[in-house]
């Protein structure tokens, strides 16, 4: 039989100088940002594989793009959430569950129809990611906000280059 971990438990002893009751508030967090980042880089991933238009290729490559960039801000969370002591929940089902971006819409395949979709996700994933920056600093967690501003930065000029696409030129 096993045993199920919530994202509140610490299972790991670290050296680590921050409170165990600050790592216990920062661990859920960052595993709640983690299930968003799997499901914005899944996201992108569904829009990279279905897109179709006269821009196809270029933001066939633009969305692979997104999805590596989410791919890393999985990786950087959920490395942080073991860093705390935590166990890191990035499995598609967990993720599936937790993710509070909006599901994304599986019957479009213009180039701007996933354009407008994916710059809805990015622009929700950065929010939530902003916030994080702030819970983190308020419970003293330089370390955290400073990774979740890290992955923001990222967020934001993605954001940006995908929601060009969608911009009349003046």
């Amino acid at each position: 039989m096993t045993t199920m971990t919530t994202s509140h438990e610490l299972r790991h002893a670290t050296k680590n100088d921050l409170s165990e009751l600050v790592r216990a508030e920062i661990v859920p967090l960052l595993n709640q940002r983690l299930a968003d980042a799997i499901d914005l880089q899944l996201q992108a991933k569904q829009a990279h594989w279905n897109v179709k238009g006269p821009e196809f290729i270029g933001l066939h490559e633009l969305f692979d793009r997104v999805v590596e960039h989410a791919a890393g801000a999985a990786d950087l969370l959920a490395e942080r959430v073991v860093q705390l002591g935590g166990v890191a929940e990035g499995t598609v089902r967990i993720a599936a569950r937790r993710s509070e971006l909006d599901e994304y819409p599986h019957a479009i395949a213009g180039g701007s129809d996933h354009v407008a979709a994916l710059s809805g996700a990015l622009a929700a994933f950065g929010a939530r990611m902003r916030h994080a920056i702030d819970e983190a600093a308020e419970q003293g967690d330089a370390a955290s906000a400073d990774l979740c501003t890290e992955i923001v930065r990222g967020t934001d000029k993605l954001l940006w280059f995908v929601e060009a696409h969608g911009q009349a030129s003046d």
